[in-house]
Formats: C-alpha cells, structure tokens, sequence
C-alpha cells in the first residue's frame, strides 16, 4: 500500500472500530482492549453492534481513547480493523480518506488495506488462538499507548493458565504491536494522549453491570428471568454477585412464571425483580395488573429492543415506553425510571426497590441494548451503607392488609411475621383481602384507595435535569439513554443558545415539565423510535405538542457527531410548541 500524504496533525482522541463474524474473537479483542487501555491510565468508551447469530455475519465493537472522558459513539472512524471482507462493505459509511484500514491483505482484498496478518503471526508463534491478542497488539501499536504495561496486564489475565499460555501472548502483542507501530509511521498517523494515572483506580462499568450493582445496594434478595437479549444481561450480573449479595437467582420456564415468582417472593417478605426485554415482558403484563390490585410491589428491569415480534433481537430502540405505560389491564399506578448514565442506573435501580416498597406499586427500569451493552470508565462513588427503610409491618390480630388510610398505602404485612392472617387475592377485595361484589361499597373504596398513589407518585417524581444554557431559547428533550450522545452532541454543535432537558424518570412526569418546555422559543424531542413516544407522553400530561423531532429507529443508537447535525438543522427550523386545542383528538 502507498503511503498516505503528510498528515502533520496530532490526535488527542482516537475512535477505533473492530469487526468480524460473530466467532472470530471480536468479543476477546474488545474485553482485552478496553482493561488494558483503563490499565495504562487512559479513557476509554466501548459499545458493540452484533448480528443474531452464534456464528457468520457481521459484528463490530466501537472503541474511543480519549484525552478527556468520552461515553458516547461516534461515526468517525480512525482506525478500522476487519477480520473479514464483509466488513469493509458493511461498515463503508464510517470510513474516509483519513481512516486508517489494517488486517490480512489476502482476506480483505482491498488496496486500502495496511497489510497486518493476524493469523498468520499467530500461527507463527505457534497457536492460532493468539490472533486475537495479535490484533489488540496491532491497534495499541497504532495509538502508541500500552506496550509498558501490556506484559504485566497479560500475566495477571492468563496467570492460571500457565506459563507458555502467558509468554505466547506476550509475544503476540508485542507482535501486534510492532506492526501496528509501523503502520502508524507509514501513514504518518500521530496520536498525543496523556496518562493520567488516576484512571487505573476507576470503575469500568456496563449499563448492566450498573443497574445489578444498584439492585443489591437497594437490597435485592430474589431475581428471576427467562433469558431474552437484552435484558438477560443484568440477570447474569446479578447471577454472578448471587452468592456473595445472598440473591435468590431462577431462570423460570418462561416469563409468565418470572414476574409470577418475583410478586410471591415479595409477598413473602422478599425484595425481588425480574430482567426481560419487549417480547418478554409481553407475557408478564398480567402479572402487572395481578401486582397493581393485590397491591405488591415489584421490580422490573425492561431493556428496549426493535419489535413488533422479534424484530432486531440485538439490537438497540426506545420503543417499548408506550407498553410500560399501559401493560396491565385496568387502572393502576405505576413508576417509570430510565438512566442516562452508569451512575444514574446504580443510583435509580437502588431507589426503585425503596419506591416499589413504600408505595407498593410496579417500579419499572428502562433501558435498551446500546446502554446494557456499553462500557466507559467513571471515578469511584461512594456506595453508602444500606439503610433501605423497611417498610414491612408487623401483624396484629384482626390486621387488614387493605385497610383503608388517609394516603392510600395500607400497611404492608408478611405471613409468619406476627399474629395476623395476610389474605389477598385478585379479585376485588374488602380490606381483609376477601372478595367483595360490593360495587357502590367497599369496591368503590378500594378502587379510590388504590388511584389516591397517582397523585402520591406524582408529587415525588423526580425533577428533569437541565444541561447547558440555562437562558436557552432552543431546548432539546430527550430521556433514558440518549443523555450522554446528546451532550457530546450539543457541544460538537456549537449551539450556544440551547440546553437538553433529560428526563431519568418519564412516568408520573414531575410539575415542572410544562414551564420548562415553555421558556423555550424552540422545543426538540430525540427519541430512538419512530413515533416520539415520549413526546406523545408529554403532550398528553401537559397539552404541550412538540412538532419538532429528531427520530432514529434503525436499530442502531445516535452518535455523537450525526445527531450534532440533526440538532443544528432542526434549529433551523424547529417552533415553539402549541398548546393543546380544547376538543383536538
């Protein structure tokens, strides 16, 4: 390959993709990469995009390395590294004159291609299996960062498995590493990063890993799931923890029999939750309604992914807030949480199961598969010691488990914890708990009993935050997942006069939406789906249209760069939000 032109330019942050089919160790790559560039004291983002598939097709993981925090995608492409040729084709769109392409000329075919055979180096060293680490080697080597502490980062990675196991890695990524040293001497590709130690003590979390990890702080004992991507994530974690957090973990028959379980564990005296995705928890709206009449709390971890039916399996939408909002037949009350970032999942998870138990409701958590997927470094928080109120009475004779109070909440009790019979059921129910046809009587007071948490809920919601411009005259609307790529975004835009306003709970929306939204000359709703769900939400809380919209519903998330330009043409033409007509269906 030719050598580029002179490019005397410096980079302070790289974004890299790695692709392959689903079985060529893209996984092993990224895994590697991402620790052993928080190892040597650098940022690091990573997010994947993969086929439904054991093996064959195309899957990609995206990895930025960065002077400052980076935790959002971008389309640009610095270095791409495709282990077959499909990739080249698939992944076009990320890549221009400037994008540095490095793998096995002989399998790509392509004359972009800087020559790196990984295979074959591997093979050489004398176990085909080092491919992997040949390649996270090569892209070290292009950035110029990690050779000082790839050594000792090896060794404690494949300690166990001895020593030829370790020194043949060793001299696979420093294999890599040479030739990918060469490649970026070639194209004259200069990078200029500095270490910061400091990150070598900070936590690198999924959204997953952050929403188990807030589970247990919130004082989680029982899990249960019936595997669906992509929620199946944060029931692993939790499966991991289970033995040292003293979690009761069951993968049920299927998802019926999940929320089942999770509303007789916490009948029990438990605090449970269940993992599921769109199709999943489908089934379990039952168990919704059963939850919002008997009055048992729960926890629901719901991870969006593109339906209808089994749509995109793995792949990432905002599309499932519609059917929170209104699974469950009848009336009931509910919570909707959606995190914006890692810290925000721990943080809302934990509340979730102290909400579920005070007000005795369906607390649901939100996310999607770009955010249970997606990993960045952030500094140590303080986890507090657990301090969850304990809301469980002890029962007298004569209890009522619905009896009727001023607020609606009726104490809570668990059978063998005092000397009262917790009877509940779900039909409709006098305040024992027994059956009532009563329909002008005590049916009609247990109907207001239990709609007196809407205003309860309501009136605790928490309160949106607002980022940037605080005298903005453009404000961009987002929720859940989106907080992160529309603040990089908005700062790539260089829009001086508009905020974003991130809801992390969507459901009951707190007072201050409506005055908020009205200060604003311009109103923009982001929402990875194609209706605007959310906008549909607070039309229909506050009478307020947002007719401005940036919609992506591809299956993939924004980036960073991409939605800055859909934020900069939608100023253009973006207005104010009207009120809702009287009479106007």
């Amino acid at each position: 390959m030719k050598k580029k032109s002179a490019d005397n330019t410096v980079k302070r942050e790289v974004s890299i993709v790695l692709s392959g089919e689903a079985g060529q160790g893209i996984q092993s790559i990224e895994t590697i990469l991402i620790k052993l560039i928080k190892q040597s004291g650098y940022n690091v983002f990573a997010t994947k995009e993969y086929m439904s598939r054991v093996r064959g097709g195309v899957n990609a993981t995206m990895l930025r390395v960065s002077q400052d925090r980076a935790a959002a995608p971008v389309d640009n492409t610095d270095i791409f590294i495709p282990l077959e040729k499909e990739a080249l084709a698939r992944y076009a769109y990320r890549l221009d004159k400037n994008t540095i392409i490095a793998g096995d000329a002989a399998v790509l075919q392509d004359a972009r291609v800087n020559d790196i055979a990984f295979g074959k180096i591997a093979e050489a060293l004398g176990n085909p299996l080092f491919s992997s680490m040949v390649a996270a080697g090569a892209a070290c080597g292009i950035i110029g960062i990690g050779k000082e502490t790839a050594d000792e980062f090896i060794q404690k990675l494949f300690g166990k498995k001895g020593e030829e196991t370790v020194n043949g890695n060793i001299k696979a990524f420093a294999a890599g590493y040479e030739a990918g040293a060469q490649t970026a001497l070639k194209n004259n590709f200069k990078v200029k990063i500095d270490k910061n130690i400091k990150i070598q003590d900070e936590l690198m979390l999924s959204g997953a890993d952050a929403v188990a990890i807030g589970a247990i702080a919130g004082g989680c004992s029982a899990a249960f799931a019936y595997p669906m991507t992509p929620g199946t994530s944060v029931f692993t974690a939790l499966a991991e923890h289970s033995h040292k957090a003293q979690i009761a973990v069951e993968q049920a028959e299927d998802e019926i029999a999940a929320i089942n379980m999770a509303l007789g564990a916490w009948y029990a005296g438990a605090r449970a939750m269940v993992s599921t995705s769109g199709g999943g928890f489908d089934l379990m709206t039952e168990g919704v309604s059963l939850a919002g009449i008997t009055e048992t709390p729960v926890v629901i971890h719901l991870a969006q992914r593109p339906g209808p039916g089994t749509g995109y399996p793995t792949r990432t939408e905002q599309g499932d807030l519609n059917l929170a909002l209104h699974a469950g037949h009848g009336e009931l009350a509910r919570v909707i949480l959606a995190p914006g970032n890692t810290l925000q999942a721990f943080e809302l998870a934990k509340e979730a199961f102290d909400t579920a138990d005070k007000y005795q409701v369906p607390v649901f958590i939100m996310t999607d598969q770009y955010f249970v997927d997606t990993y960045y470094n952030i500094p140590q928080f303080e986890v507090k010691e657990n301090k969850n109120q304990n809301y469980i009475v002890e029962t007298k004779e004569g209890y009522k488990r619905y009896a009727l109070t001023k607020d609606g909440i009726s104490p809570r009790g668990v059978p063998g914890f005092g000397s009262g019979c917790v009877c509940l059921d779900s039909d409709e129910h006098d305040e024992d708990g027994r059956i009532t046809e009563d329909l002008s009587g005590i049916g009609l007071k247990m109907k207001d009993k239990r709609f007196k948490k809407f205003a309860l809920l309501s009136a605790a919601a928490i309160k949106p935050s607002l980022y940037g411009n605080k005298k903005y005259k453009t404000l961009f609307i987002c929720w859940g997942s989106l907080l992160n790529i529309a603040l990089e975004a908005i700062k790539i835009s260089g829009l001086k006069d508009a905020a974003i306003l991130h809801y992390t709970q969507v459901y009951p929306l707190h007072k201050s939406t409506a005055d908020i939204i009205r200060k604003a000359k311009k109103a923009v709703i982001i929402e990875n789906n194609q209706t605007a769900q959310f906008a549909g939400l607070i039309k229909k809380e506050t009478g307020l249209d947002i007719t401005q919209k940036i919609l992506r519903y591809d299956g993939l998330a924004f980036s960073a760069d991409g939605l800055a330009e859909e934020m900069k043409k939608s100023v253009l033409k973006t207005k104010k939000p009207a009120a809702k007509k009287k009479g106007r269906r």
